[in-house]
C-alpha cells in the first residue's frame, strides 16, 4: 500500500503548482490532542535527524480534521516549524495521517447533485474541466500501472482522484520542484494571516515564522494565499464566510449574428486582451475577466477591470468606422484598445448598460440559487451534503457581494453620463 500511495503522489505532482495545504479553516477552539499521532513527531524527528518543532502539537476534531496548536507561548518572529527537504512523503506514518478516501470536500469529489448547487458560479465549469483532466491523466497512466499488477494492485479512478486531491491541496513548489511537507500540512488557513511556509534553498529546509503571538492551546494558522472562495473550494474543500479576496469571473461573447463579429474579433486579437490565468492556473481566453468588490464611492470603479469595459465598448460598436477609430486611438497611445471613455456619450452609455445588464443577470441567477439553498435541510440529508450546502451558500453569497458592488457602481456611472 505504501508503494501504491507513493506512486500516486509522484504521478500527480505535475498537477500541483503552488502551496496548497489542509482542507478547512478554523478559528480558535478548544484543542484536543490527537492520540493517534502520538508517535508521529518522534518518528519525523528520527527520520529527519532534527527537531521539527518544539512549539506545536497535533489536535483533532471530528468536524475539521487535524490541525496544529501552540503547546507553549509563541511570540511574533519565532521560528515555529522547520522541515528538512530530505524528508520525503513516502512513509506510512505520514501517509496514514492524510485524509482518507471520502473525507475531502473539494468540488472534484462532489456528486452531480452537489454540483448543481453551484451551477451559477464559474467554479462549476472549472470543476468539470478539472475532472476531465484528472480522468485523462489516469487513463494515460493506467497502462503503466497494469504492467506491475502485483505491486500496484487494481488502481481505480476514484483512488487516483483521491491521491490527486491530496497532492494538489498539499504540495509546495520550490526551485527544486514539487514536494510534500510532513507536519506543515496540518496547518489550517487564516485569510488574514501573514505567515507562510518559506523554502530556504541554502539551509535546505522549509520554515514557518510566526506572524503573531500565540498562547498555549491556541490553534496556529498560516495563509495559503490571497484566494477567493472559488479557489479555496476547488483546491481545498472549504470556504470563508467573509472572504476579503473574493472575486467573480465574468465572460462576454460577441454574438454570432453580429455582422461585425469577424472584424471585432480581429481587432481584439491585434490589440490582444491578455490571456488570463486565475488562482487555479486555469488559462482562459481574452473574453473572461475577474471582478473584485468595488468600494462604495469609488470614482474609477477599481475592481472592474478596464479591459472588461474596453471589451464592452468594442462589442457595442455598430460600424466599421467606429472600430477603425478605436484601432487608431490605440495606436496613438499605449496600444491598448478602448481604455478611455468614448467621446460619444450615447455609445459610452450603451456599452456600460450592456455590462450592467450582464451583471444584473448574474445577480438574478445567484439570488435564485441562494433561495433554493435556503430551504431547510431534509432530515434524511447526509451530513456531507449538509456541509456542501453550507459551502455552496458561502460561495454564492460571497460572489453576490462582489456582483452587487459592481452593479451599483455601473448604475451610478450610467446615471452620471
Amino acid at each position: 500500500m505504501i508503494g501504491r500511495c507513493s506512486y500516486y503522489y509522484r504521478a500527480s505532482f505535475s498537477c500541483a503548482t503552488r502551496l496548497n495545504f489542509s482542507t478547512c479553516s478554523l478559528t480558535k477552539s478548544v484543542c484536543i490532542h490527537d492520540e493517534d499521532c502520538g508517535d508521529f513527531l518522534p518518528w519525523l524527528r528520527r527520520k529527519s535527524g532534527t527537531d521539527i518543532s518544539s512549539f506545536l502539537s497535533i489536535g483533532n476534531s471530528s468536524t475539521y480534521g487535524r490541525y496544529l496548536f501552540a503547546s507553549k507561548c509563541i511570540y511574533t518572529g519565532d521560528s515555529i516549524l522547520k522541515v528538512p527537504c530530505s524528508v520525503d512523503s513516502e512513509w506510512a506514518p505520514y501517509i496514514s495521517r492524510l485524509p482518507r478516501l471520502g473525507e475531502l470536500n473539494s468540488t472534484i469529489f462532489w456528486s452531480n447533485d452537489d454540483l448543481e448547487m453551484i451551477e451559477k458560479s464559474s467554479i462549476y465549469e472549472e470543476t468539470i474541466r478539472h475532472n476531465i483532466q484528472i480522468e485523462e491523466d489516469f487513463l494515460a497512466l493506467k497502462p503503466a500501472l497494469q504492467h506491475f499488477p502485483s505491486f500496484f494492485q487494481e488502481v481505480t479512478l476514484k483512488e487516483f482522484r483521491h491521491a490527486y486531491g491530496l497532492v494538489s491541496s498539499r504540495a509546495w513548489t520550490s526551485m527544486k520542484g514539487v514536494s510534500m511537507i510532513p507536519f506543515a500540512d496540518f496547518l489550517n488557513h487564516d485569510g488574514i494571516s501573514e505567515a507562510d511556509v518559506l523554502c530556504d534553498e541554502t539551509k535546505q529546509l522549509s520554515e514557518v515564522i510566526a506572524d503573531r503571538d500565540y498562547a498555549p492551546g491556541d490553534q496556529v494558522m498560516i495563509r495559503y494565499g490571497k484566494f477567493s472562495n472559488r479557489t479555496l473550494l476547488l483546491d481545498f474543500g472549504f470556504t470563508l464566510a467573509d472572504n476579503v479576496y473574493e472575486q467573480v469571473q465574468i465572460k462576454l461573447d460577441i454574438p454570432h449574428h453580429d455582422p461585425l463579429r469577424s472584424m471585432k474579433m480581429d481587432l481584439l486579437c491585434q490589440h490582444s486582451t491578455p490571456v488570463l490565468e486565475d488562482d487555479n492556473a486555469f488559462s482562459s481566453c481574452g473574453n473572461s475577466f475577474m471582478i473584485k468588490q468595488v468600494k462604495l464611492g469609488s470614482r474609477k470603479g477599481r475592481g472592474i477591470p478596464q479591459a472588461l469595459r474596453a471589451f464592452a465598448r468594442v462589442i457595442c460598436s455598430t460600424s466599421s468606422q467606429e472600430l477603425s477609430d478605436l484601432a487608431i486611438e490605440a495606436a496613438k497611445t499605449d496600444g491598448r484598445l478602448a481604455r478611455q471613455p468614448l467621446q460619444d456619450k450615447d455609445k459610452e452609455l450603451q456599452a456600460h448598460q450592456f455590462l450592467l445588464s450582464r451583471i444584473n443577470q448574474l445577480i438574478e441567477n445567484h439570488d435564485v440559487a441562494m433561495e433554493s439553498l435556503a430551504v431547510p435541510s431534509s432530515p434524511c440529508m447526509s451530513n456531507k451534503h449538509s456541509l456542501r450546502r453550507k459551502l455552496a451558500r458561502d460561495l454564492l453569497n460571497g460572489e453576490l457581494v462582489v456582483l452587487k458592488s459592481a452593479g451599483a457602481w455601473l448604475k451610478n456611472y450610467c446615471d452620471s453620463l
